[in-house]
């Protein structure tokens, strides 16, 4: 706000000045009156927002536009008394009305332009989180028919030979299932970690000894952070779907998470086939950009996702924003 109101008082000073060297002291007259204004007309609606958030839009716009106003008209009378004080300024006022009439004139044209932009900004940006809701919600409805058939395919032939890992691995479908169905936005990074190993834990069952898992995970890991739902899992999903299950001898799959001093560091690597530079399939472009417009909106991230790519390997990652907490334990 101080950059833009200089900006603003340097475009008045330009259009006042008779002589080029009056340019400065102009300058430095309108900058402290624009200043003095910008300032006070912040910290009022500051002060008043709780009053304006329970007003519907139009009737608020109309409340800042007379604050604004209200504000201009006495830092005007201020400065005026300042520069040329006179005794019988409430007697004659007529000196003053010009200065006052253009004064105002300004800030109405300026607060209006402001509120206007101010108007299609929340609206672009509640666009943009609905959209961003609905592809969150798209994500957690959508369960690969591949991986459901396969799943229960698995679990079917497990009843005779090993009812109890077909238990668990019932189990574990369920509160996939559940959690896809949850519809929530937020989760901690507990419950991300235990679904993802549930689904590690379905897959293994299909894959075998093709697949092998590397947690790297930090101990002190604040398992109670709130972060945007499924951000580890897509990524774990399509590292297997279009990595590790196109190898037929399988490979690693490395998930790290690091704690750094402001961020926890989440990187997904896995190996490649031999044909990876072929077209890569939609469905892995979905999740990623799913979740690169996730993480944009939550922390205001402008590229979030951090992509390696080799002949023999694919890793992305990402960073999620932490404040100064007590770490949980990882278990």
């Amino acid at each position: 706000m101080v950059l833009l109101a200089e900006l603003f008082a340097m475009v008045l000073a330009l259009t006042e000045i008779d002589k080029p060297g009056e340019f400065w002291n102009q300058l430095a007259f309108i900058s402290l009156f624009v200043q003095w204004v910008v300032l006070g007309t912040a910290a009022t609606l500051c002060f008043c927002k709780r009053w304006l958030n329970r007003l519907s839009s139009t009737v608020a716009a109309f409340a800042v536009l007379g604050l604004t106003l209200l504000i201009t008209l006495l830092f005007s009378i201020a400065g005026w008394w300042f520069l040329e004080p006179r005794p019988d300024l409430l007697g004659n006022p007529a000196p003053l009305v010009p200065l006052l009439v253009r004064n105002l004139a300004i800030a109405g044209i300026v607060t209006l332009i402001a509120l206007r932009y101010f108007y299609v900004q929340h609206h672009w940006k509640r666009n943009v989180e609905a959209e961003a809701r609905a592809r969150l919600q798209a994500l957690q409805a959508r369960i690969h028919p591949h991986f459901l058939f396969n799943a229960l395919n698995t679990i079917a032939s497990l009843i005779h030979g090993q009812p109890e890992r077909a238990e668990q691995a019932v189990l574990d479908l369920a509160d996939m299932l559940r959690s896809a169905l949850a519809y929530q936005e937020r989760i901690t990074l507990e419950a991300e970690l235990e679904l993802t190993r549930r689904y590690l834990a379905i897959e293994s069952l299909r894959l075998g000894e093709r697949l092998r898992v590397d947690w790297q995970l930090d101990e002190d890991l604040p398992l109670d952070l709130p972060t945007p739902a499924l951000l580890l899992q897509p990524l774990v999903e399509n590292a297997i779907h279009h990595g590790i299950q196109r190898l037929p001898e399988g490979g690693v799959l490395t998930i790290r998470i690091e704690r750094q001093p402001r961020a926890l560091r989440v990187t997904v690597a896995n190996p490649r086939p031999a044909d990876s530079d072929a077209t890569i399939k939609p469905g892995q472009r979905i999740a990623q950009h799913n979740i690169r417009q996730r993480l944009q909106l939550a922390y205001n991230i402008p590229n979030p996702l951090e992509i390696t790519e080799t002949p023999e390997r694919y890793q992305i990652g990402f960073a999620i924003p932490i404040a100064d907490q007590q770490p949980a334990v990882v278990s």
